[in-house]
């Protein structure tokens, strides 16, 4: 398990930002661009980064590796259950509720080595490191979190705004990633593509405003955003697919799309397998049947690793097991069971797995402890009743710690301390081909929500800032 930040009050750079912060949060402000990042979309400007550990740091910049193996590992687990050459539930259980096109292009040679060229994990800072609740692989942010980058990096580098940032010899502050790495990982995840295709659906137009601003930022690689009645790509181009499979049925072009990716015309990514959109991939880590799987695939280490951030995970298949065995882990017999838990014992989540407008934001997602009994029997059966359609996850819920927080009110003209629990999401950018592919670490976006709130997503009373690394204490 990754070990706890350490983002408190006796910090040095929190304590310095702290006293600046009004400065600071007044150049952010100012900075936003005129037509703003997100459509209808607000939150609160915090006076600074949030500072993270050195060994936190250290454990995000390494986790890429991890991830990519993991997707990798997953789509060989997919491929050999579909030739018999590991259980067939597998591909079986990927599979449930798609149409068949779907299956066929997930199983298409074209894309056998394609794994998504953006990973970014959902990790939840607890008292013991950190949780992985989900693994996006079209993942919002990335204009935003440039955004942040460069702002708070102009912001602290104005030194009529802010002199003495870090420890009291007045180091600057270190950024956790930065502006550049942003987009350069950005701009690599597409080649050496002449124009790039930033196809947003409209499903995903919430996030128009901060992809028109990145394409803006990078003008050598000819970047457009379009809609989801595009078709005007080009034998070479690249095209961002900016929205999920599940929506196929509201983009036109993306029957012709896929097939030009095919056929090796265009470059897309992320490739339309959906088996990377399903969040009961955590389960199938946990999986004892598959554990010789995991330990060939991903190494001895890399499985620890994932098994120490990812929670326990179940499948709600609601099919009977026999009466002498019970669901490792939880000891239930039965599914129906859960609702007979008390709320003492619901520090659970269910949330759909995915392949379904309820599948992203904090749609679909029920905590049990958070939930009247009622209201925890009624999330069950929904789940159960969704199977084999629309399989759910159960997940046990790590809560996250409490951390010292701040925003800055533009009407009181006052810092207002928060009380924060806080989601990290790390931006990988995967560049290079097959085997040779790597990934890289563009920069972190924290979302810092009041500590009451138990789930944690991007609501207008959050904050969002960058990350930066704790400055080391000054030896006399």
């Amino acid at each position: 398990m990754a070990s706890s930040p350490s983002p408190s009050s006796t910090s040095p750079a929190a304590h310095l930002l702290a006293q600046s912060g009004p400065e600071v949060a007044q150049r952010i402000r100012s900075l936003l661009p005129p037509g703003g990042l997100f459509a209808d979309q607000h939150w609160r400007i915090a006076p600074g980064p949030l500072v993270l550990s050195p060994k936190l740091a250290q454990d995000l910049e390494s986790l890429g590796r991890v991830l990519l193996q993991f997707y990798r590992s997953l789509q060989i687990l997919y491929r050999r259950s579909i030739e018999g050459k590991a259980p067939e539930w597998v591909a079986s259980l990927l599979d449930q509720g798609k149409p068949a096109e779907l299956i066929q292009l997930q199983r298409d040679p074209a894309f056998r080595l394609e794994t998504p060229r953006i990973l970014r994990p959902d990790l939840l800072l607890t008292e013991e490191g950190f949780a992985l609740t989900e693994l996006d692989s079209v993942p919002g942010g990335v204009g935003l979190t440039t955004w942040l980058y460069q702002s708070y990096e102009n912001a602290l580098s104005d030194p009529t705004v802010f002199t003495h940032l870090g420890n009291s010899a007045g180091s600057p502050v270190t950024f956790l990633g930065n502006r550049k790495r942003m987009l350069e990982g950005f701009a690599g995840i597409f080649g050496t593509a002449p124009k790039v295709h930033l196809v947003v659906s409209k499903e995903s137009a919430t996030y128009r405003p901060e992809m028109q601003w990145l394409a803006e930022q990078l003008p050598d690689r000819q970047m457009t955003v379009q809609d989801e009645h595009f078709s005007g790509w080009q034998d070479g181009d690249a095209v961002y697919r900016f929205f999920e499979l599940f929506d196929l049925p509201n983009i036109p072009a993306a029957r012709a799309l896929f097939a030009d990716a095919q056929a090796k015309r265009v470059r897309v990514t992320p490739p339309p397998k959906p088996l990377f959109e399903e969040k009961l991939t955590a389960a199938l880590l946990w999986n004892r049947n598959l554990r010789p799987f995991w330990r060939q695939e991903l190494g001895e280490g890399f499985l620890k690793r994932m098994q120490a951030i990812t929670p326990y995970s179940w499948v709600l298949d609601p099919s009977p097991l026999p009466p002498h065995a019970a669901f490792p882990e939880i000891q239930l017999t039965d599914w129906q069971q859960l609702k007979q838990l008390s709320q003492r014992d619901r520090d659970l989540i269910l949330k759909i797995s995915g392949f379904s407008e309820n599948a992203w934001g904090s749609r679909g997602v029920y905590l049990g402890s958070d939930l009247s009994a009622a209201d925890w029997s009624a999330a069950v059966d929904t789940a159960l009743a969704a199977w084999p359609q629309s399989p759910y996850v159960l997940q046990r819920y790590h809560k996250p710690r409490v951390v010292d927080g701040s925003w800055f009110d533009f009407e009181k003209n006052v810092l207002m301390p928060m009380p924060s629990r806080v989601r990290l999401c790390p931006y990988y950018f995967v560049h290079g081909e097959g085997d040779a592919a790597r990934p890289h670490l563009g920069g972190v976006l924290a979302t810092l929500c009041p500590a009451d709130k138990k789930i944690i997503h991007g609501m207008r009373d959050a904050v969002l800032a960058p990350c930066a690394i704790e400055a080391p204490p000054v030896v006399p």
